[in-house]
């Protein structure tokens, strides 16, 4: 069975999870294996058990076990401490599982219910392993955000099938609703949920609350993958709702562009290091949504590019505040400052993740968001204004974070000396090569998702 091939080395790894090295070196092949095993079929792949994979799937599951396997470079401290490292492990393990059967599998039931398990394994993360009182909150937040607004979805899927019969994805790839009230009501219901993972602004005060009071690994995984379950899962059903959108993407897009920039204005506003990359996370995001709502081949491409990118980026840029915050014992930009003279080599890769979040080349971000950008203008010409002030505060407040964090008077009460540990360094580097190396196989890239546009999502 091919799907075995992705399932039993991380049920397997389960049993080794009281060898803590055991288990980060098995991610680390799996991740390696992942990527030999690469598809060269356009169309959904399936792999036995109603689960199989187009390109899509294969690079988001691939990313999720390269994040997973850096979470545990990342995590050290829980090793070193002893602090329920077993019990990390196979939380970890179980959420990487729910992952892999989100983005392989073929029905939409199953995909709801594996969409759903991963909310559980994260909320232990936070509340097990969260440093602050007001972990209990966040939980609570983003969980009651993710039930609420995803159980319409429940409903319509059900709806769907009491309809049509099927909930199979390669049956249902020729469904095109038509225009009428019970589907407007289905459009919106079905794609709500994936507006709150996403997160789409006025649906985002779950992010910033759940990053803040997560553990390194609960950002991590948080910024590298789940909030791609949102894009993923607009992108599988989008295609049923043509009709609808020509009248109501104006109104997604608009509400995203200017989300984005006024998130983007908050970003100039925090002193928290962890809410400022979590708060750029939505504008990224908000991007990412707009070019779904086009509807385009650039639209799709740039999607998939950002959410690659900004999962690596963002991630990489979560573990930087957790190595100041592990010695400072603070993530105030406040208090964080001058870090340049403590730890002048960690201050070079503030500087390479920083560029990326903020879209500089050779980065994937940039690609991504050149076509963004493209997608969008030849929607709306109007969309130029909103898309210039994003770029302009994007560059504003990654500045703003860097030179606060790097410059300026270094804080007398640190904890350590040391300039950086080698894991740490290491964890740096795997998320930035792929960030940057990526860019050279561009016309794959685009190649990929002119037949994935063709065959597979919207003919």
């Amino acid at each position: 069975m091919g799907m075995l091939k992705l399932l039993l080395p991380v049920l397997l790894l389960m049993k080794y999870c009281k060898n803590w090295d055991v288990v980060q070196m098995g991610l680390g092949i799996i991740s390696f294996l992942i990527g030999l095993n690469y598809y060269h079929n356009y169309s959904l792949y399936g792999l036995g058990f109603g689960l199989g994979l187009d390109y899509l799937s294969y690079v988001l599951i691939y990313l999720s076990a390269w994040v997973m396997f850096l979470i545990l470079i990342a995590s050290s401290r829980v090793k070193f401490f002893n602090s329920y490292r077993f019990f990390f492990s196979v939380v970890n393990l179980l959420l990487l599982l729910s992952l892999i059967l989100t983005f392989s599998s073929l029905n939409y039931l199953l995909f709801y219910i594996s969409f759903e398990a991963s909310l559980i394994p994260t909320l232990i993360l936070i509340l097990g392993w969260g440093y602050q009182p007001e972990r209990i909150q966040a939980g609570v937040y983003m969980i009651f955000y993710t039930l609420t607004l995803s159980l319409p979805l429940l409903v319509s899927l059900l709806y769907l099938y009491s309809e049509g019969g099927s909930l199979n994805m390669m049956m249902m790839l020729n469904l095109v609703l038509d225009l009428n009230y019970v589907n407007i009501i289905l459009y919106l219901s079905m794609i709500m949920a994936f507006l709150v993972k996403l997160p789409m602004y006025m649906y985002h005060l779950w992010l910033p609350k759940a990053h803040v009071e997560a553990p390194v690994a609960g950002s991590m995984i948080l910024a590298g993958v789940l909030l791609k379950l949102g894009g993923y899962g607009l992108i599988r059903v989008l295609y049923m709702f043509q009709k609808m959108m020509l009248n109501c993407s104006w109104l997604l897009i608009s509400i995203s562009l200017l989300g984005g920039l006024m998130t983007s204005l908050l970003c100039l506003r925090q002193v928290d290091v962890k809410s400022l990359i979590a708060y750029s996370s939505v504008v990224h995001m908000s991007l990412v949504l707009s070019g779904l709502m086009v509807y385009s081949w650039w639209g799709l491409m740039g999607s998939v590019v950002v959410m690659v990118g900004h999962g690596l980026c963002s991630s990489g840029l979560f573990c930087l505040a957790n190595m100041g915050y592990e010695r400072v014992g603070s993530r105030s930009l406040l208090i964080n400052k001058g870090m340049l003279n403590f730890m002048p080599s960690m201050g070079l890769w503030w500087f390479l993740l920083s560029i990326g979040n903020m879209a500089a080349p050779p980065s994937l971000n940039l690609f991504g968001e050149i076509s963004l950008i493209i997608s969008l203008v030849s929607w709306s010409k109007y969309t130029m204004f909103g898309l210039a002030f994003l770029s302009f505060f994007s560059a504003c407040y990654t500045l703003y974070m860097y030179s606060l964090s790097q410059h300026g008077v270094i804080f007398k009460g640190l904890y350590s000396c040391s300039s950086g540990k080698v894991n740490e360094y290491l964890v740096l580097f795997l998320h930035w090569l792929p960030l940057n190396i990526l860019i050279l196989k561009l016309d794959m890239i685009s190649g990929i998702y002119y037949y994935l546009w063709e065959l597979v999502i919207w003919d």
